[in-house]
């Protein structure tokens, strides 16, 4: 790719924040990558799903990002603001962590992923986010996903999400 900036935005999820362990070891992965500026938004502030993802349009435009170099990487809610993010601003690259699709309460809650490059990592045993739906919605959509024997925090997985989201940011040109 050219020497212009990637931008990277990390959207964290309901009960987290931006400085969890997850979104800080994908920052740092990212941020290892030459013209990569990678940045943690903050939801901290609301639970509300429409407010994330106005929070996510904000940051991206004050970031002056440009969407055809641009990657989501999202966890649960944080995973739906990224996927509803490109339904409506196609991306490079949209690397999904247990999201919270298909979820009845969500608006939008089976979002088109429009990204070049899109990687779905979820849980077998997730217990927030159902397994069943978001492997149909990845189905239906002809998704890459990548199904894990772990839970909905990834957190016996942490190791592999962050060497996929590596590669992927390999695949995706950077």
């Amino acid at each position: 790719m050219s020497t212009e900036t990637t931008h990277v935005f990390l959207s964290h999820g309901l009960e987290s924040g931006p400085g969890s362990t997850k979104i800080q070891a994908m920052k740092a992965a990212a941020e290892a990558f030459p013209g990569v500026t990678a940045v943690a938004v903050d939801h901290r502030s609301t639970k509300d799903p429409a407010t994330r993802l106005a929070q996510m349009h904000s940051a991206m435009e004050q970031a002056g990002a440009v969407p055809q170099r641009t990657i989501l990487a999202g966890s649960s809610m944080g995973g739906w603001v990224c996927a509803q993010t490109s339904a409506e601003r196609p991306v490079l690259g949209c690397f999904l962590l247990a999201p919270a699709l298909a979820l009845s309460l969500y608006p939008q809650s089976s979002p088109i992923v429009q990204a070049e490059h899109v990687q779905i990592i979820h849980g077998w045993h997730d217990d927030v986010v159902p397994a069943m739906p978001v492997l149909s919605l990845a189905d239906q959509q002809a998704l890459p996903i990548l199904m894990l024997p772990d839970g909905h925090r990834l957190e016996n997985s942490l190791t592999r999400v962050v060497a996929e989201f590596r590669q992927f940011l390999i695949r995706a040109g950077l």
